[in-house]
């Protein structure tokens, strides 16, 4: 049962985070269909996360309320739906539009994903079973990128997203189709949101939720401009973008692994410092190459890469301590770090958006000061951890 609720969860991770990159070397064909400039096209991004933050909040009390699976799939259908409605966009606000509501059917998905994960595991296993998802989250992120270009040079970007709304109605009939308890136990009397005001007002869970959040928002700054800085400043093809997903997704891979093979021996507070120490380190370098060296786009993509190795290994750890020590168990743990996460994403993003340039130093500026902010979190985290033991050991 756990092995299938693995699997039902990395299939639905891999859906949300796709519906986030493959679109990505389409931007400027997805311009030129909307007859729109193609900084219009690009808060699509910001949009999506947007979608994706507003309701998590919501889906983790329903799912809470009526259980996991029909909330799950409720979040499918909103998806599909907006997913194949995409296509016959007629404009750039009409597109946006549908991205937003593809967004809010994305955090359903998410949110019940890592719930899942949630009920299954806990301490060293749950950030093991959460690196899972995290392999998934990069396989959608690297290789769904270099999928949607391959899609987008052989059937037109509207192939995209016809393939996640064909996506999201298979991982329907499976769901449908397993025989997991449909509803769980809940405490009435108590309102979710006297419940969320709790977690956030509780550091041991806030901190290491703040650290995943900053981290993650590398990712979404780069996602948003590196589209026009490599394809526009250095010339890449949509194609020759989408390649750059599988360095990216290989960097994910082996930092997920590490922590799925080395958490239990090493331990957890001790493997987010490492993570995140590759982070800020990689993003100095970023900012250093494209201040001293703008016409090498491999000190840009490379330390990227790197970045995003020292990501995989913090992001799985930091959701397991915020959830193993959050004073309330069930969803809402998870579902208020979810819409943490993508309120964060969906502001970095918002920024990164207003800073769209063909130069590369305000992306990475912007990255190295979020590795920063995560790095002061992560002293938090390691104060936090010791004042925990000291009161178990009373």
């Amino acid at each position: 049962m756990k092995n299938t609720l693995l699997i039902l969860a990395c299939c639905a991770t891999f859906l949300a985070q796709a519906g986030l990159s493959s679109y990505l070397p389409a931007v400027p064909a997805i311009a030129h269909a909307l007859l729109a400039a193609e900084d219009t096209v690009t808060p699509a991004l910001a949009v999506y996360l947007v979608g994706m933050a507003l309701p998590m909040l919501l889906w983790g009390s329903l799912g809470e309320r009526f259980g996991r699976k029909p909330v799950m799939v409720a979040a499918l259908a909103v998806y599909a739906l907006a997913s194949a409605a995409i296509p016959s966009a007629f404009n750039v606000e009409s597109f946006l539009s549908l991205r937003l509501i593809q967004g809010l059917g994305a955090g359903g998905v998410s949110v019940m994903a890592r719930v899942l994960i949630r009920d299954s595991f806990s301490g060293a296993l749950l950030a093991k079973g959460l690196s899972w998802l995290g392999m998934t989250f990069v396989v959608a992120l690297g290789i769904g990128q270099f999928v949607g270009s391959v899609a987008q040079a052989a059937l037109g970007w509207e192939a995209i997203f016809y393939g996640l709304a064909i996506g999201a109605i298979g991982l329907i009939v499976l769901l449908c189709r397993e025989p997991f308890p449909e509803r769980v136990s809940t405490d009435s009397s108590v309102s979710a949101w006297s419940i969320y005001a709790r977690l956030v007002r509780h550091p041991p869970f806030l901190h290491p939720v703040l650290v995943g959040g900053f981290g993650y928002g590398v990712i979404i700054a780069f996602n948003t401009c590196a589209p026009l800085i490599l394809q526009g400043s250095f010339g890449w093809s949509a194609t020759q973008y989408g390649w750059l997903g599988w360095p990216i997704s290989t960097a994910y891979l082996v930092g997920a692994m590490m922590v799925n093979r080395f958490v239990a021996r090493a331990g957890r507070v001790s493997m987010l410092v490492w993570g995140v120490a590759l982070l800020l380190m990689s993003t100095t370098v970023m900012l250093l190459g494209s201040v001293f060296a703008s016409g090498i786009a491999a000190l840009l993509w490379l330390p990227y890469c790197l970045a995003v190795l020292g990501q995989s290994m913090s992001y799985p750890i930091s959701l397991s301590l915020a959830n193993d020590d959050s004073p309330v168990g069930g969803a809402y743990a998870m579902a208020l770090s979810g819409f943490i996460h993508q309120f964060m994403a969906a502001l970095i993003g918002g920024v990164a958006s207003l800073l769209v340039t063909q130069q590369a130093w305000p992306l990475t500026l912007l990255c190295l000061t979020l590795a920063g902010s995560a790095c002061v979190c992560v002293t938090r985290c390691k104060a936090d951890q010791n004042a925990l033991r000291k009161i178990s050991s009373i």
